[in-house]
């Protein structure tokens, strides 16, 4: 849609123009090839100390793992997350190899992420992420080990038809896509004060 595409103030790459987080999917598999390339990207993502603290438990539309992950879920991502063929948990590793706290973990989790929404981009498939989902039924379900942490659940899928979304979330996918100025993000000198480059 259009109307989602970012309205950006300065030059951005095409990709990240058209990146957004539908909530309609097309029932429509995902050939293995491409689900390869997307955690490949992941894959090589920086991480401090090249601890690579992600990990992801992936599942299928019509598998156990699949409808395990939809067990998790709270029942307003039920309403529609169920639409995409791909669902998976991502993990974060808290601690680094001498048993410290890794404070870096969720940072580097999120890059691997952003670095497979870019891959999925890049084969017209959408990513939406999710914090909405039970933590601890996550742990249990998966057996997800002591110093491991599930931080989000994603879908992946083509984009498919809004129209066909419970009628409640009609109005946020069409909605514009908005953000505040990045004035208001990037500082100079002190916290809160704009940078000159603007």
């Amino acid at each position: 849609m259009d109307i989602k595409l970012a309205s950006n103030d300065h030059p951005i790459h095409p990709l990240l123009k058209q990146r957004w987080s539908p909530r309609a999917f097309e029932n429509k598999f995902i050939e293995p090839k491409l689900v390869r390339s997307l955690f490949e990207a992941a894959r090589w993502a920086p991480s401090s100390s090249n601890i690579q603290p992600w990990y992801f438990i992936i599942g299928f539309k019509g598998d156990d793992t699949y409808e395990a992950i939809t067990k998790t879920l709270v029942e307003f991502n039920l309403l529609w997350a169920t639409r995409a063929p791909l669902l998976f948990v991502t993990v974060a590793r808290q601690h680094n190899n001498r048993g410290e706290i890794n404070v870096s973990a969720m940072y580097d989790l999120g890059q691997s992420v952003a670095m497979l929404t870019i891959q999925a981009m890049s084969e017209r498939l959408y990513v939406h992420q999710m914090g909405g989902f039970d933590v601890e039924k996550t742990k249990k379900i998966f057996e997800i080990p002591d110093g491991y942490v599930p931080a989000t659940v994603v879908a992946v899928g083509y984009m498919g038809d809004y129209t066909d979304l419970h009628p409640n979330l009609i109005k946020s996918e069409i909605a514009p896509r908005e953000r505040r100025i990045v004035q208001e993000s990037v500082f100079s000198g002190k916290f809160g004060q704009s940078s000159k480059i603007y």
